[in-house]
């Protein structure tokens, strides 16, 4: 492949990137798709070369070559995870894992002069919970009071003093069932009787609830803001817990909120984020979070296609900034 292409990386059934591969193919704009662990070393090769001032490499598959000095720009969506090192049989398995994972992202993550959108470096940082709070408060977002805490004490009289507060994972994390599946963690509503002694086995996330009339999920496409206002039919603190009772709408950005938007995504040199607000009956956004990697493909089939459109723009023109 001689032009400079744009790099998707993810798995085969994400459709969040099945739109933006949609848009890009339809602008002629060449585009490769990428999932490492489930595509080397049976169905791609790669070797890259680091010296004298230049990095120069290719991926190979069986229906063409990658030049990876090339790539204008990188989607990194949802690549399959490698399997835990640890959970191979051998010395020599557990060791071809963690070199398999370490070299082969670890090349991707590397190619100069491509945009990356975003690179999991700085998805990782803006991950965290805490900082995306503290961050969220400094540069003026309404932000529930928060207590991360693994004092049960303490938990008790946060609870106690606000009335209703609710509790979520201070990081995404699935849990395994008895029947193997796994389980999601969803945000729920906690009272200070059911907090006992098992909040000092770790940190625990609790908030202030808002008394929200609706959720907004917003996209933040470079300096481009989509607003979703989110309708769920019944009491459900969690909309993502069962996404056919809502209803996505479009809903203008306030000034304040946009700016503020534009200035976290600076804060952690993201190009692109997924931000939760709770909207109150007065019309304030309260901050929940920011996902750098959050879906949006479930909203308004407008706001789908805007995004997908901006997305398309910035990955086609390349260009780190």
């Amino acid at each position: 492949m001689t032009e400079t292409p744009v790099l998707v990386v993810t798995a085969l059934g994400d459709i969040t990137a099945d739109l933006v591969l949609a848009e890009l193919y339809g602008r002629g704009v060449p585009a490769v798709r990428l999932d490492p662990s489930a595509d080397f070393p049976s169905a791609a090769t790669m070797s890259a070369r680091v010296g004298r001032g230049a990095f120069t490499g290719e991926v190979t598959t069986s229906s063409r070559t990658l030049d990876l000095s090339a790539v204008r720009s990188v989607y990194w969506r949802r690549p399959t995870p490698f399997i835990n090192p640890q959970s191979a049989e051998t010395p020599a398995q557990r060791f071809g894992v963690e070199q398999s994972r370490r070299g082969y992202m670890g090349v991707l993550t590397a190619l100069p002069g491509a945009r990356y959108v975003n690179h999991p470096g700085r998805n990782q940082e803006a991950e965290n919970k805490a900082l995306q709070l503290a961050t969220a408060a400094r540069l003026g977002f309404e932000v529930p009071d928060t207590l991360i805490t693994n004092v049960p004490a303490d938990a008790v009289k946060f609870a106690t003093d606000h009335g209703k507060v609710i509790y979520k994972p201070v990081h995404r994390v699935h849990l395994s069932g008895e029947d193997g599946r796994n389980r999601t963690v969803w945000v729920r509503a906690v009272h200070a009787d059911e907090l006992d002694d098992s909040i000092a086995l770790c940190p625990h996330l609790f908030q202030a609830c808002v008394p929200k009339v609706a959720d907004i999920r917003l996209a933040a496409v470079g300096e481009e803001v989509f607003a979703s206002r989110i309708d769920t039919d019944g009491d459900h603190l969690d909309w993502r817990q069962d996404q056919s009772l809502i209803t996505c709408s479009p809903v203008p950005v306030p000034c304040s909120v946009r700016e503020t938007v534009r200035a976290f995504l600076h804060a952690f040199g993201l190009t692109y984020g997924a931000f939760d607000f709770a909207l109150d009956a007065s019309g304030r956004w309260w901050f929940l979070e920011c996902n750098p990697n959050g879906q949006w493909a479930f909203v308004d089939e407008a706001t789908t296609g805007a995004i997908a459109s901006a997305l398309a723009d910035i990955l086609q023109k390349g260009e780190t900034t």
